[in-house]
């Protein structure tokens, strides 16, 4: 076996061999909350950045090193967001509490409105809604026409606003 890591099919036997073994020992060690399949996909774009550097016999090391790395990272990461979180920026209001409860309510029955979408309607709607995509960015994320994305958030609308009778 050639020792080029550079070269695509020796590249192709390290992917076929080690991406579910990865994957795996990702998933096993750190769950499914850190998404596992992004972190194998970064750690052999990095294997492709680095495949001068690398031997063969060394690819897999590499590739368990660097994912292991990464989750690791990410672990950090969201520790320091939780922190950061925690840490109320002041604990007073402007509002009043009727407003206050008014708005809680309100946001009950747009949770429990969303419940009542179908998965397709709830997903386009917040990816329009809440991400800001346009609509040809959602039909293309999903494989869908532009149309389908526009009837799917007319449809969530619709239900929406039959179950919240303030949203109109």
């Amino acid at each position: 076996m050639p020792d080029n890591v550079c070269d695509e099919k020796v590249f192709s036997t390290i992917y076929n061999d080690y991406s579910k073994d990865l994957h795996d020992y990702l998933y096993y060690k750190y769950g499914d909350q850190f998404d596992p399949n992004d972190k194998v996909q970064e750690a052999f774009i990095k294997l492709w950045d680095k495949c001068k550097d690398v031997t063969f016999k060394k690819a897999k090391g590499f590739l368990f090193m660097v994912a292991k790395n990464m989750m690791l990272n990410e672990i950090k990461h969201r520790k320091i967001v939780l922190k950061h979180q925690k840490i109320k920026p002041k604990d007073y209001t402007n509002e009043n509490p009727e407003f206050l409860l008014e708005k809680e309510q309100f946001l009950e029955k747009y949770q429990r409105a969303l419940t009542k979408l179908s998965e397709e309607q709830r997903s386009v709607f917040l990816l329009n809604k809440v991400e800001g995509k346009k609509h040809q960015e959602i039909a293309d994320m999903l494989g869908i026409t532009k149309k389908v994305v526009e009837y799917r958030i007319y449809t969530a609308f619709s239900i929406i606003k039959s179950e919240i009778k303030e949203f109109k």
